[in-house]
């Protein structure tokens, strides 16, 4: 099954639909429908008629489906050397166990600076309360009174 195209239209011509016009020229011309036949006999420019695929075309009508076709570049990871360590020694710190190790170390170091700056806080904190419970308090009301008894 050969399917034509319309000469004037662009639309699909399936077989035995449609007409063939041939001129004194010698060139045959398809037409869908009696439509689009009487427009090209009027010579009427398919590009400003709206529903011709050449009309759509030239204003890029339905034009989505082929940018959905278009394939974007994937980026690819390069691993390059660090200044003062080579790829391998990268390599070998990224092994699970190695990572795991790691971890489990910087966990112990934050855990001991959090004791020690704990036990700071409290030994300050005590120190505090030492020198606030060796200043006597006294009202004023008791010292106006101790200044009353002295005259």
């Amino acid at each position: 099954m050969k399917v034509e195209a319309d000469s004037f239209s662009g639309a699909r011509i399936y077989p035995g639909t449609g007409k063939l016009y041939a001129r004194i020229d010698n060139r045959i011309f398809r037409f869908f429908n009696g439509k689009s036949e009487s427009l090209f006999l009027q010579r009427k420019n398919p590009r400003k008629i709206g529903w011709t695929v050449l009309f759509r075309r030239m204003h890029k009508k339905g034009a989505s489906e082929e940018a959905a076709k278009r394939r974007t570049r994937k980026t690819v990871k390069v691993q390059r050397a660090v200044v003062g360590a080579s790829l391998d020694d990268i390599r070998k710190r990224q092994r699970p166990e190695a990572r795991a190790q790691l971890r489990t170390e910087s966990l112990a170091q934050r855990k001991q600076k959090k004791a020690a700056s704990d036990e700071a806080k409290k030994a300050a904190k005590a120190k505090v309360q030492q020198q606030q419970n060796q200043q006597q308090k006294v009202s004023k009301v008791q010292t106006k009174g101790a200044a009353g008894k002295g005259r």
